[in-house]
């Protein structure tokens, strides 16, 4: 294969009359669904070169997948963009892509026109019903090679600038490929797609969804703030699978919603995103007894995952759950200070990663590129690019990797090297606390610590002092009735930052 459209077009050939994808009260088939990419692909056509970028702004949902598709079929690459962003984010982005052209719909088409004055803006409802043209559209295909850009998602820059992370079509299809086959993915899954569709969670969702001839259900965003309605979605839509990150996951168990209505149907829930808190694990496992839980771990540089861990309902993971063992066709390697290779156990290094599935680099970023993505060290006698995760592990007794923090949550703290993540661990196996994160303002030098729970902050702190040295007990703590989470559903640090300089 050297182009996702063929994971499209053998299920529509396969299965044309299934259901590809419902939102809401919308239905479409696999034939309706490829005809309306065929027809957004044909427009596209003739807007722009090959291989340039194309952006999506509107909210996720049957139109905005099918631009994906349609973008695919003129032989460009996309980036999903969220109305809800800032807008001097939003115009930062498209600067640094420079689109052919811009797609929207029918509620975002006026800020579009906005925020990107000097560049062409569609609407969706206008160009996918465009007669399909097949010869265009096979001249466009026979162009292509497996390494051009499929997406490109952009992540926040550690200098304040998004970068852009290009990913082509042969890492995701050498993904996908196997994440399917590992986890057994078939065309009567049903698959509950939470994930915000610029972040790289969601790419699971669609490709193995089409690869596979399932059937996807895009939630919509808005359920997210009522876990009964949630629940009421899912359960009605027989989903089975839900790969979604953890947060989402502590949404519905923080509110007691598994107590409300249990997801039956449900046969496999990956997870990523962040260290999963054991007590919601526990809380899953219990409602859905006969259910496959992994952890999957990676970061968007090496396209979605790189490691997973099949959770084992007789273990005990109350001092960790590993984020496993390398999947096919990915070299994971930890690196100590030197460069050099760490193979035995309980040694922390940084976790490097090689293979087809590491991403073409940032776009238009020459420098931070040359910076992550190296020459692999023990390598000297050809070219092997690692991506420098800035993630730390150590391999266990059983040669599973665990995750040990970010190199930039590594601290210095009254002369002390701290993890936060340590803390934070500390903190979530006290039984009254639900969820908890710790910051460190480095130019105060003090340690912050918020939660949610039902115990007050000097009780905490009185049963915090049972595990941890005085130097590693938060400053202040503050009791919260809910973490601020960013777009990818993830606690949003700043945001709490920001809550605490405002007191």
């Amino acid at each position: 294969m050297k182009n996702i459209l063929e994971y499209l077009n053998n299920s529509a050939n396969k299965y044309p009359d299934k259901i590809a994808v419902i939102y809401e009260d919308e239905k479409i088939t696999y034939m309706d669904f490829n005809n309306r990419c065929k027809s957004i692909g044909t427009f596209l056509c003739d807007k722009s070169e090959p291989c340039k970028s194309i952006v999506t702004f509107m909210e996720k949902d049957i139109n905005s997948l099918s631009s994906f598709f349609g973008i695919v079929y003129a032989g460009c690459f996309y980036t999903f963009l969220n109305p809800e962003f800032p807008e001097s984010r939003l115009k930062e982005i498209v600067g640094v892509l420079n689109p052919s052209i811009v797609i929207s719909d029918d509620a975002n088409i006026e800020l579009a026109k906005q925020y990107f004055s000097e560049i062409e803006v569609v609407n969706i409802n206008d160009i996918k019903d465009t007669p399909i043209d097949e010869e265009k559209l096979s001249f466009v295909n026979q162009n292509q090679i497996d390494y051009d850009p499929l997406y490109v998602n952009f992540t926040s820059g550690s200098t304040g600038v998004p970068k852009g992370v290009v990913i082509s079509h042969r890492s995701v299809i050498d993904f996908i490929d196997i994440f399917t086959e590992e986890f057994n993915f078939k065309k009567s899954d049903i698959i509950a797609n939470q994930a915000p569709f610029d972040f790289d969670v969601s790419v699971k969702d669609i490709y193995s969804s089409i690869k596979v001839g399932a059937t996807l259900v895009i939630i919509p965003r808005k359920l997210f703030s009522n876990p009964t309605k949630l629940l009421d979605y899912i359960c009605d839509n027989k989903c089975t699978t839900m790969t979604w990150a953890v947060s989402a996951l502590c949404l519905i168990t923080t509110f007691h919603g598994l107590d409300y209505k249990v997801p039956k149907n449900v046969n496999k829930i990956i997870f990523s995103g962040e260290v999963m808190p054991l007590k919601h694990l526990k809380l899953w496992m219990s409602a859905l007894p006969k259910t496959k839980f992994i952890n999957v771990y990676g970061p968007t540089e090496i396209t979605c995952n790189c490691t997973y861990h099949i959770i084992d309902r007789n273990r005990d993971y109350e001092e960790y759950i590993p984020i496993g063992k390398s999947f096919k066709n990915e070299r994971v390697l930890l690196l100590d200070e030197n460069d050099k290779l760490i193979s035995d156990e309980n040694r922390v290094g940084e976790i490097c990663v090689s293979g087809t599935a590491l991403a073409l680099g940032y776009f238009k970023n020459k420098e931070q590129t040359e910076s992550h993505f190296v020459q692999n060290p023990l390598v000297d006698s050809y070219i092997e690019l690692i991506y420098r995760t800035g993630d730390l592990g150590m391999y266990d007794k059983n040669r599973d990797l665990v995750f040990k923090g970010r190199k930039d949550f590594q601290i210095k703290f009254q002369g002390h090297r701290i993890e936060l993540e340590e803390i934070e661990k500390n903190i979530s196996l006290i039984d009254e606390v639900v969820r908890c994160c710790v910051l460190f303002d480095e130019e105060k030098s003090k340690l912050y610590g918020f939660y949610i729970g039902n115990i007050d902050k000097k009780e905490l702190r009185e049963k915090l002092k049972v595990n941890l040295p005085a130097y590693m007990i938060p400053t202040s703590l503050d009791q919260m009735d809910e973490f601020p989470l960013n777009k990818n559903g993830k606690i949003d640090r700043k945001a709490l930052f920001a809550i605490k300089r405002s007191k």
